[in-house]
């Protein structure tokens, strides 16, 4: 009996203290996510290349890839939330029966492989906070992510979303993943070039179109599909891109930028992520 007191009391105290962390934590971090509401607010960040040297980067307006919601073409919207989050309109930041089959999977595997993140989680993350995976990272971006979905509407966090998603080797956002991938805005993007990108998330590093340019063509056929089964495309656009080459059409291109990207040091990448005054 006194030992079933003492675990309660341990239990207790230990939620006690998570509780006054949570409460500290979304007290700090509110005013950070309150200027989000600001359509024209930018402010400097740190992303990574792919070998893993920091670099800055301009949130906002003053990036010269920013791109506003209405200049982005539903198809990429839409693709990206098939791909990453389809309960993206239904949830309040957090799914947690996404979360479950995570905290499942990283059981079976002994280690951290999933984290079942919402895009609004992906957002708080990549604005806020570190890559490392830890608990008390993800209860962080916990944190951040119920105080998005209080404070911000959903477009608001789909676009900075989509003008913050790692797409390429520094390239970041849609509409300079558009231009480097395509040569034109995210506006002008068809479902299956839409498709392509979002099949990039959530790291095109796993899903290199440099070096297994087919694996990225799988992935994209998948989300075109699940855009026609959503009703996001019509049956006709549907059976005209599912069997197009058009992914593949990129080989010329990817061949040639290939060498680039095996040499490349990303200072090329980096002067365009924060304009010079």
């Amino acid at each position: 009996m006194y030992h079933d007191k003492k675990l309660v009391l341990v239990f207790c105290l230990f939620f006690l203290i998570l509780f006054a962390f949570a409460i500290s934590y979304a007290i700090y971090i509110f005013p950070y996510v309150e200027k989000l509401k600001e359509r024209k607010y930018s402010f400097k960040i740190t992303v990574y290349d792919w070998n893993k040297k920091s670099h800055p980067f301009i949130v906002g307006p003053k990036n010269p890839y920013y791109v506003s919601w209405n200049n982005i073409s539903s198809n990429v919207k839409w693709a990206v939330i098939l791909s990453e989050d389809s309960k993206f309109y239904r949830h309040h930041g957090v799914d947690y029966e996404a979360l479950k089959q995570a905290f499942k999977k990283n059981l079976e595997m002994g280690r951290y492989v999933r984290g079942g993140s919402t895009i609004t989680q992906q957002l708080a993350k990549n604005l806020f906070l570190t890559r490392e995976k830890t608990l008390i990272r993800k209860f962080k971006e916990l944190i951040i992510a119920f105080i998005m979905e209080m404070r911000l509407t959903k477009t608001r966090i789909l676009e900075l979303y989509l003008n913050l998603a790692e797409l390429g080797p520094m390239v970041y956002g849609v509409s300079h993943a558009s231009h480097f991938y395509f040569g034109k805005g995210p506006s002008n993007l068809n479902p299956l070039e839409s498709a392509m990108l979002s099949a990039l998330l959530p790291g095109p590093k796993i899903y290199n179109p440099y070096k297994n340019l087919d694996k990225v063509e799988v992935k994209a056929k998948k989300i075109l599909k699940n855009m026609f089964l959503a009703g996001i495309i019509d049956k006709d656009t549907y059976k005209s891109l599912k069997d197009s080459k058009l992914v593949l059409g990129m080989e010329n291109k990817i061949s040639v930028r290939k060498e680039i990207i095996d040499k490349e040091t990303f200072q090329n990448y980096s002067t365009l992520l924060v304009p010079s005054n």
